[in-house]
């Protein structure tokens, strides 16, 4: 097959994660339960506005593979939430956690690094929350995410791909963002206290782990998950550390998992799904095991992607890098936002009974395969 062009990429990496997202298995001929609606574990009727059509996504059957293999094969259809992936869950409880903790209040700036999906969402719900969004992005990500992004109102920041040890990894620079932000709004209340007469302000500098990556918190504005606050201007930064903040593997584990659970009835064998941060297949796994340790759950992993080794044999290279052979740039893939060569904190979470290396061919060539 010849090298996938760019309306092929985009295939691949929509097939990727609308449909081999979740993939839960049965033996066909029986009744289907993942027919019926439900309202998930309860959690989405607390919510007012935009997120109220965040959730209760489908499970649709993919009739090409079910045929094909005799079994019944789903995939959770996560395009359907506002921001058009599963990353809406996560922004939801990114944003909620830190306003309920304070490390955000309304008129902040919440940024974040990353490859477009996750950005997405973060610029779709925080306006929700009376809050802004400024995204770090590599330049190498397709430009029709950019456009989205500012088309939602946020900051889009493009830089150069670098190692994420360099202090200039998009990542990195979202977390300084944050920080900037933070100094920034600190000294305006100092010029406001100094304004009104007052001698002395304090501002809090806190370490990173502390707020998920946002280094000053401002715990005046407490949030209650059911109102904003009127805009007000700049209120600080937060960082929302996608790849290690907890939040990310809570909103599976608490709102993903239940779903698919109520869903299918706790029928399922099997589930299925791709990794970039590690929150989704963390939070479904745990949640599903805890359920049924029956249940199989298993990683899909791209090229080039150290997830797969880490499952499989418990170090994240190959033997043949393991003999000094590692390139310095091992790999491209035209699946963008899954695989990664590093462990994060919410991957570390996962429960998993295995996993397989796909190559981008399979991709491109499933994403004609299964849509029938």
């Amino acid at each position: 097959m010849a090298a996938a062009t760019a309306a092929g990429a985009a295939a691949a990496a929509a097939a990727i994660s609308l449909f081999a997202y979740y993939l839960l298995l049965r033996k066909s001929g029986s009744k289907l339960p993942w027919t019926l609606t439900t309202r998930g574990n309860g959690r989405r009727t607390r919510r007012k506005g935009l997120m109220q059509a965040i959730g209760n996504t489908p499970l649709i059957r993919i009739n090409s593979l079910s045929d094909a293999t005799g079994c019944e094969i789903l995939g959770k259809a996560e395009f359907l939430n506002p921001g058009g992936s599963v990353k809406d869950r996560v922004a939801v409880k990114i944003i909620e956690e830190a306003l309920e903790s304070g490390v955000l209040v309304c008129g902040g700036v919440v940024t974040e690094g990353s490859a477009g999906s996750t950005a997405i969402s973060l610029a779709t719900v925080a306006p929700a929350y009376g809050c802004r969004c400024h995204v770090v992005i590599p330049d190498d990500a397709a430009v029709e995410k950019s456009q989205i992004i500012e088309a939602l109102g946020a900051i889009v920041e493009r830089v150069r791909p670098v190692s994420i040890t360099h202090k200039d990894h998009f990542v990195n620079i979202a977390r300084r963002r944050a920080l900037e932000a933070n100094i920034a709004s600190a000294q305006s209340e100092t010029n406001k206290m100094q304004t009104n007469g007052s001698a002395h302000v304090t501002v809090e500098m806190l370490h990173p782990k502390q707020t998920n990556g946002s280094e000053y918190a401002n715990t005046e504005v407490p949030h209650n998950g059911k109102e904003l606050c009127p805009d007000s201007g700049s209120k600080g930064g937060f960082f929302a550390d996608q790849f290690e903040n907890l939040a990310n593997y809570r909103a599976h584990y608490e709102w993903t998992g239940p779903e698919i659970w109520e869903q299918t009835k706790g029928t399922l064998h099997a589930f299925v799904a791709a990794a970039g941060t590690g929150g989704t297949i963390a939070g479904v796994s745990r949640y599903l095991k805890e359920k049924n340790r029956n249940v199989r759950c298993f990683l899909m992993d791209p090229p080039g992607s150290g997830l797969f080794n880490k499952v499989t044999r418990g170090v994240m290279y190959t033997k043949e890098e393991a003999e000094g052979k590692r390139l310095k740039n091992p790999f491209d893939t035209v699946t963008e936002g899954i695989g990664i060569n590093r462990v994060t904190a919410n991957f570390m979470m996962a429960e998993l009974d295995g996993a397989y290396r796909g190559t981008d061919r399979e991709a491109v060539e499933m994403s004609r395969y299964i849509p029938p």
